[in-house]
């Protein structure tokens, strides 16, 4: 694609990143054929191309966001898919979040849409504010239906039924592993899942210690950033990122780290990108090297080992999240994992495509993400499982919302393989 950015735009360096992504952009439209929402809506401007198209008008000249191109950029579900399918290498994920953190700083949403967006920006990575909003969301969930904003009845509707305790596993400290250690990790908590799903931290803590891993919880860790990141609040969210950083990097300096295990996906690509995020900052180098340790719990597991087992006699409905399929390129690793303990795995036709959840997508976009989650359900259930299994929080959220199936995490079917407790989704 050619571009007309000038000399002194291109020493902005967000913008001679985007120049370079641009560019390497060829028209082909491979990803319009895998872009959920121009399967649902059939717009070439809620496709990829079509959105690249408008970031580049709007970039290229330097002018505010405009409402028609704020539309079609807030379609977009940022499931990375079309970077999958790309033939080109086009990295959509950092030109979608230079957009997005332009449109923050230039449009003024209408008053609802921006009340919306504080109040989720304030309150999801917040676990304690997080709790907190949902018992008060409690109270109003009768009263969704007189709500005209379909937005607001999309945040009720979604309000789990129940809320577990707070976990104490999840507060700074150090877990030894059970025999030798062979290994010393990090484990990031999450901070919507410590409120949402406390058994997926237990879980995670319990497995690795029983494979010899000493597994700390970092003293300062917070919300990844990728709530406020995916949402343009780009000063929000490098400030999460920075105190991680400094959590990583203060064990990864005392008693030293293996690996930074993360089992929420959605927040394993934005550690992952810590080292582009923070490329021209002074922290560079640390961000770096905790990008370069973050890995999804699969990515351990395989790298560590399970133990074979019997057959389970259970049918398992693996569901790929898109931040870790597309997002990590982790396809194989959890299929195999579940496979290898005794699980049989079964794969929903169009495994590729998005469940509509995409972080706060399901709470500010919840018509299309309405659909997207009816699609995945119905083929999800047409594989007749026993359980389905997936590798991120919002992903489970989100499919639970709309199938009476039982939707567990895949690190609480391993850890249950190998010795641990039946998962309650499982147990009720």
């Amino acid at each position: 694609m050619q571009t007309f950015f000038t000399d002194e735009q291109l020493k902005v360096p967000a913008l001679a990143r985007s120049n370079e992504i641009l560019r390497s952009c060829v028209h082909c439209g491979f990803c319009t054929a895998t872009c959920p929402t121009y399967q649902v809506l059939g717009d070439e401007l809620d496709s990829p191309r079509g959105r690249i198209y408008l970031i580049k008008e709007m970039l290229e000249s330097g002018r505010a966001a405009d409402a028609r191109t704020v539309k079609h950029l807030d379609r977009c579900l940022s499931c990375l898919s079309c970077m999958t399918t790309c033939p080109s290498g086009v990295h959509y994920m950092h030109l979608i979040d230079h957009a997005r953190a332009h449109v923050e700083a230039t449009y003024r949403r209408p008053l609802t849409d921006r009340a919306l967006r504080f109040v989720l920006a304030k309150v999801l990575p917040y676990p304690i504010r997080f709790r907190i909003a949902i018992a008060l969301a409690k109270m109003g969930r009768p009263f969704a239906r007189l709500i005209p904003d379909a937005r607001v009845q999309a945040m009720l509707d979604m309000v789990p039924k129940r809320v577990p305790p707070v976990s104490r596993n999840d507060d700074p400290q150090s877990f030894a592993p059970e025999g030798t250690r062979k290994m010393r990790v990090a484990l990031m908590t999450g901070c919507a899942q410590k409120a949402l799903n406390t058994d997926i931290n237990d879980a995670t803590i319990r497995l690795l210690r029983r494979l010899g891993c000493e597994v700390v919880v970092p003293k300062g860790m917070g919300c990844c950033g990728a709530l406020t990141h995916h949402m343009g609040r780009e000063g929000e969210a490098h400030g999460f990122a920075a105190a991680n950083i400094r959590a990583f990097v203060a064990e990864m300096d005392g008693e030293g780290l293996d690996a930074i295990v993360i089992n929420t996906s959605g927040c394993g690509t934005t550690v992952k990108d810590y080292g582009h995020m923070f490329r021209n900052d002074p922290v560079a180098a640390d961000a770096a090297r905790v990008a370069g340790l973050a890995c999804d719990i699969s990515e351990l597991l395989q790298r560590i080992g399970l133990p074979e087992g019997a057959a389970k006699g259970m049918r398992v409905a693996y569901h790929a999240a898109c931040s870790l399929q597309h997002g990590q390129q982790i396809k194989t690793a959890p299929k195999d994992l579940l496979r290898r303990v005794g699980f049989e795995v079964v794969e929903p036709a169009d495994s590729h495509l998005c469940c509509g959840s995409a972080g706060t997508y399901n709470l500010l976009q919840p018509e299309i993400s309405r659909e997207l989650k009816a699609r995945k359900v119905r083929t999800l259930e047409a594989k007749a499982p026993d359980v389905i299994s997936a590798g991120n929080i919002g992903c489970m959220m989100q499919i639970g919302s709309g199938t009476g199936v039982p939707v567990v995490h895949t690190v609480e079917l391993l850890d249950w393989a190998t010795g641990g407790p039946t998962p309650a989704a499982l147990a009720s």
